[in-house]
């Protein structure tokens, strides 16, 4: 009996702030059976992790089914016959955005995130910067153009009434892994006034 194929979601992670969104995204995958990940967490993100979190970049690397470093450019994810559900970054900093939308695929989430626009699978981008400038605008909206690319700031929201940071985190994360048909468990939508 053949055994049934996880959906597979390559989740890169770049050095801007937010990798406590990282951590929820891989917790949140590992609790859901179907499927399984794919980590690629760039050495900024490892800098910024500490910086944020208590956690190792061991610790959360054991969160993912799967951990590649972004110098293995002929990895699995550089290729579109490595069927993949698409691509998550969290956090994805400017240059990442940069990067992706040149075409510049210099390291492994680079060419992943090529590789999932080419195959026009789901790629989402937790575009992390403040205040945006005109060249973050442009190449936000230039990617956004294009067919299965989400841009999903994470963006603080108030009407589940959230009383901790943690709560925050978990609404956004959840905005975050919807697209890939990820329904977190406590995830509280808004059903109108």
């Amino acid at each position: 009996m053949d055994k049934k194929m996880k959906k597979r979601i390559v989740v890169g992670a770049t050095g801007a702030s937010g990798l406590p969104l990282l951590v929820k995204c891989l917790e949140i995958i590992r609790e859901n059976p179907d499927y399984e990940s794919y980590l690629i967490m760039s050495s900024s993100a490892e800098l910024t992790l500490c910086q944020e979190t208590t956690l190792t970049p061991e610790d959360v690397k054991k969160l993912a089914d799967y951990t590649m470093s972004p110098e293995e450019i002929g990895a699995k994810p550089a290729s579109g016959s490595f069927k993949t559900e698409g691509m998550l970054i969290v956090p994805c900093s400017m240059k990442t955005i940069a990067g992706i939308h040149s075409g510049y695929a210099d390291n492994l989430i680079l060419r992943a995130a090529d590789v999932t626009i080419k195959e026009q699978r789901t790629l989402v981008l937790a575009a992390r910067e403040t205040p945006l400038s005109g060249i973050h605008l442009r190449n936000l909206y230039e990617l956004s153009m294009l067919t299965g690319v989400r841009i999903i700031p994470p963006m603080m929201t108030f009407y589940h009434k959230p009383a901790t940071i943690d709560d925050m985190v978990y609404h956004v994360v959840a905005k975050l892994l919807e697209p890939f048909g990820i329904e977190a468990k406590e995830y509280r939508r808004w059903n109108g006034l």
